[in-house]
């Protein structure tokens, strides 16, 4: 076989368009143009094939919060590779650094949630929320409170199960989806959805949709409500600052669970552990991946509250639900050690009081663009809509062709960001100095520059 380190671009390239089926990707569009060739990282830059340099302002996938090049994560995971490479955590079986790492995210979770269940991704992890809610109310002598009630535009993953629960048309349109038993509400998107309301009146109101769906359902047939914090894929629709309140009434007020994903947000993202920190909620089931490992192996798991593993632990029976790789020792070796940098360097205080608040500064700047409609962000979240119009909102009548275009811009001028629609979208590492914040925004305005005079604004 022929060592990768001695093809060139071309080959590459050649190769991938015979072989290899990327995940969310156009391979008709893809095999003309040719794959981009990432080799190596370090920090928060990328180099591809060619030599090119690139700041990552998408931290991967929303997951390398500790940056790339680490080498005690490469160390963690090949001492434990040595030890103990792979046990399954069937059959009674448990391994020390699974175990360690579930006392460790317990330790940074809110108070009421002391249990983890491990999966392979954050879309497993969804999956088992589906599974683990209807368990529990099949517990409590309640086989009727079966529907999830979800978002809009949500993301969830893109297991049938977590592409179900997540709202997005584009994903059902292609799998028959979404499965029975799931329903969705509009999400808290005010820049897009708000019309003539203000932000404070457009959060309550799409709050209180959740309670005529559980009034038009009934509650003895709704099991949960699920949702971001802040809604990643969706384009970092970040809630009107009344909306969480509001949710957390009507849930005062049902019997049903709370299901926070915290896929995105969680692990430092928004300047706290968890996003639910951030907004002071009591969610009953919290799915994570991504940042719990730095994206350096892949991992999920769902943090699950007192109530709800008092009820799964003493009911007893057994819960027929699980993964090859639940709670991997060379996955979970690196978590630990992720989560030790974390602790160590203080990651969590630097986003909350130095990165977060600079990078927010920074990018506010951007709303003054003739192309920017608004610019919003949390913790090192940031989203940047592309308007025709500033002042009526009005959109470009080609939809998603500006923010293609700027996405393209991007990377010519050294920058990935993600294009949703329209929405510009960022997620740099947490690691991010305020020197290359500079460098990010800077690049930014180059780049909002070159598309609006390709655009014509």
């Amino acid at each position: 076989m022929t060592s990768h380190s001695k093809l060139n671009t071309a080959e590459l390239q050649a190769m991938d368009a015979a072989h290899y089926l990327h995940p969310f990707t156009d391979h008709k569009e893809l095999g003309a143009r040719g794959t981009r060739i990432i080799e190596r990282a370090e920090g928060v830059y990328l180099w591809d094939s060619e030599g090119n340099k690139v700041l990552d302002g998408m931290a991967g996938l929303w997951c390398v919060n500790v940056g790339y090049g680490r080498k005690e994560l490469a160390e963690a995971a090949y001492q434990q590779m040595l030890q103990l490479p792979y046990y399954n955590s069937f059959f009674q079986c448990a391994n020390p650094p699974a175990v360690q790492l579930a006392k460790a995210i317990a330790d940074v979770a809110p108070a009421h949630m002391n249990h983890v269940f491990f999966t392979g991704s954050g879309s497993e992890s969804n999956d088992t929320v589906l599974r683990m809610v209807r368990r529990y109310w099949d517990l409590k002598g309640k086989s009727g409170k079966k529907t999830i009630i979800s978002r809009i535009n949500g993301y969830h993953g893109s297991t049938v199960a977590g592409a179900s629960l997540g709202g997005m048309s584009v994903m059902h349109e292609q799998g028959d989806l979404p499965i029975p038993g799931i329903v969705h509400i509009p999400q808290p998107y005010w820049y897009g959805e708000g019309g003539d309301m203000t932000p404070d009146e457009f959060g309550v109101w799409a709050a209180q949709q959740l309670e005529a769906k559980i009034q038009e359902l009934g509650e003895d047939q709704v099991a949960a409500f699920i949702a971001e914090p802040i809604q990643g894929a969706g384009g970092v629709i970040i809630p009107p600052d009344t909306y969480w309140p509001e949710i957390k009434r009507i849930l005062a007020k049902y019997d049903i669970l709370l299901v926070i994903d915290e896929v995105i947000c969680g692990f430092g993202r928004t300047g706290e552990w968890f996003g639910s920190q951030h907004y002071d909620l009591k969610p009953d089931f919290m799915p994570i991946a991504k940042g719990m490992t730095s994206g350096y192996l892949p991992m999920g798991g769902v943090i699950v509250s007192d109530r709800v593993a008092a009820t799964l632990i003493e009911h007893g029976g057994e819960f027929f639900h699980g993964y090859t790789y639940s709670g991997h020792p060379a996955a979970a070796a690196v978590g630990l050690e992720n989560l030790r940098i974390m602790r160590d360097e203080k990651l969590i205080d630097y986003v909350k009081q130095e990165a977060a608040p600079y990078l927010q500064e920074k990018i506010a700047e951007l709303a003054e663009h003739r192309l920017v409609g608004e610019v919003r962000g949390v913790g090192l979240l940031g989203a940047i809509e592309l308007v025709k119009d500033k002042a009526t909102r009005e959109r470009f009548p080609d939809k998603g062709a500006a923010g293609t275009l700027c996405r393209d811009l991007c990377v010519s001028n050294g920058l990935v960001m993600r294009a949703v629609g329209d929405t510009m979208i960022m997620s740099p590492p947490l690691v991010i100095s305020k020197t290359e914040i500079d460098e990010m925004v800077g690049k930014i305005w180059t780049v909002l520059d070159q598309a609006a005079e390709q655009l014509g604004v």
